[in-house]
């Protein structure tokens, strides 16, 4: 089971004003601690799904106070044991009572704020993202030439494209517009250097288009959409539970990068041809990642922690919803008529 305490500081004498602000809210445990300069040091411990809410509360109540601040920490283990309460009937397939403002949902996830965090580093544009850039398409060319899908599984573990494509569909979902400019800066940053650097590559390198780890990207179907759905649906879900070793699997399976670097081989080699046909793999991966993103994340009960910001993100999750939901179409009708 997935725990949290939820530290709260504030000043002395709101202990009984922390109790009333969560009392609605299953808290496993908290203890208070007096410290220094008149502050008062709340902890309370709840199950990782509970926390969104927990958060909300506190928020609600306190952050108006000079002195509030607030702050997640993960627990690795905790004695005695967090037992769960024992079911009086089972469980259906999905829950949709809802308790405390939030929604049940029939699959647990981490905190609004713990995602945002999480994303927060994977959506800057700095110079480190610009070398794993560089980096992860090296290696993908090397594999991609030297037919070794090992190597070019290397370059898909790297997968410098996937935090920004994560990073734009939580905003979407949380109607951050800062965010989502920021990520999509990122993300086209980053593939125009990989499909730069690509192009050098294929135009120094002789390009064997018949070698099977290119010849495979240069051959579409919907396979492949269903695919692309799939893996980014499952690398959203797992974002959301806080699995980060099952992101692994996702992004061997989701894959942006190999089909932009043969992309990019094939037009500094002169394939134009074969270069449409990675190019509608690339867009299809591309698209399905960012559809399933969203998706899964209102699925998930993503929103904002305001209401007033609750119209904006509506807006956007359909805006992007019905752009990314039209493009897939055309990729469709491209894929089954024009490759």
């Amino acid at each position: 089971m997935a725990l949290r305490i939820v530290e709260v500081i504030l000043e002395s004498g709101n202990e009984e004003n922390v109790r009333d602000a969560v009392k609605d809210i299953d808290v496993v445990d908290m203890w208070c601690s007096p410290t220094s300069k008149g502050r008062l040091e709340v902890h309370l411990l709840v199950k990782a799904e509970k926390s969104e809410a927990l958060v909300d509360a506190l928020g609600k109540a306190f952050d108006s106070l000079v002195i509030f601040r607030l702050l997640i920490l993960p627990v690795e283990a905790t004695l005695p044991k967090v037992e769960e309460p024992p079911k009086e009937e089972p469980v259906p397939e999905v829950v949709e009572e809802v308790k405390n403002g939030e929604k049940n949902r029939w699959i647990k996830r981490i905190s609004r704020e713990e995602l945002q965090e999480d994303v927060e580093d994977s959506s800057d544009l700095n110079l480190v993202y610009l070398i794993t850039v560089i980096l992860s398409v090296l290696v993908a060319a090397i594999g991609l030439l030297k037919d070794n899908v090992a190597v070019v599984i290397g370059a898909m573990v790297i997968a410098p494209l996937l935090g920004p494509n994560v990073a734009m569909s939580l905003a979407t979902s949380l109607g951050d517009n800062k965010m989502i400019a920021k990520s999509a800066k990122t993300l086209l940053a980053g593939i125009f250097l990989a499909l730069s650097l690509s192009v050098i590559i294929g135009m120094i390198f002789t390009v064997d288009t018949t070698v099977p780890e290119i010849a495979y990207r240069t051959n579409i179907d919907l396979s492949d959409v269903v695919l692309a759905l799939a893996s980014g649906a499952a690398g959203a879900l797992f974002f959301t539970i806080g699995t980060s070793t099952a992101l692994v699997g996702v992004m061997v399976a989701v894959a942006l990068l190999p089909p932009l670097v043969v992309m990019g081989m094939l037009l500094g080699s002169g394939h134009f041809d074969l270069a449409y046909e990675t190019l509608l793999l690339f867009m299809t991966n591309f698209i399905c990642v960012n559809l399933a993103g969203v998706a899964v994340f209102v699925a998930q009960g993503v929103k904002p922690s305001h209401w007033w910001h609750a119209a904006l993100a509506k807006k956007s999750v359909s805006y992007a919803l019905l752009i990314w939901v039209a493009l897939l179409i055309v990729m469709i009708v491209l894929l089954l008529f024009f490759s």
